[in-house]
């Protein structure tokens, strides 16, 4: 039988992966912030049109560009950590599922543990169990 297994891929700060994280989240605020001024300029538009309330029309763009300001704040903020951060930390990455087969007589406490993948500078340097 075969079940879905959550595996947790963690990556080793090294000087280069710092500084592509930090030119990753330092993109993801700009594009945000585009997209806060674009929104602004079609509540705008969409305010002049008059096709809808003027309450409606803020209501919902507000509640867009509040949602892209707190990602903003959120990347702010994994910015700053990164900052603190030393080399040869772990950061966890991302999860990923992978298809893990079971048997009868497998010991489930060690099925059930998981796996970390750890990923220094785009190569994976240990596969941990557990």
């Amino acid at each position: 039988m075969e079940i879905i297994q959550k595996v947790v891929v963690k990556q080793v700060l090294t000087e280069k992966s710092k500084e592509l994280l930090l030119q990753k989240y330092s993109e993801k605020i700009e594009r945000l912030e585009k997209e806060c001024a674009q929104l602004q300029f079609e509540q705008k538009k969409v305010e002049k049109e008059k096709k809808f309330s003027l309450a409606q029309v803020r209501a919902y763009f507000g509640k867009e560009i509040d949602k892209r300001r707190e990602k903003i704040k959120q990347h702010e903020f994994q910015l700053q950590q990164l900052d603190l951060l030393p080399l040869g930390s772990e950061i966890k990455e991302q999860e990923l599922e992978t298809i893990v087969t079971v048997e009868i007589g497998d010991r489930w406490d060690e099925v059930a543990k998981g796996k970390t993948i750890v990923v220094k500078d785009g190569i994976i340097i240990d596969i941990r169990e557990g």
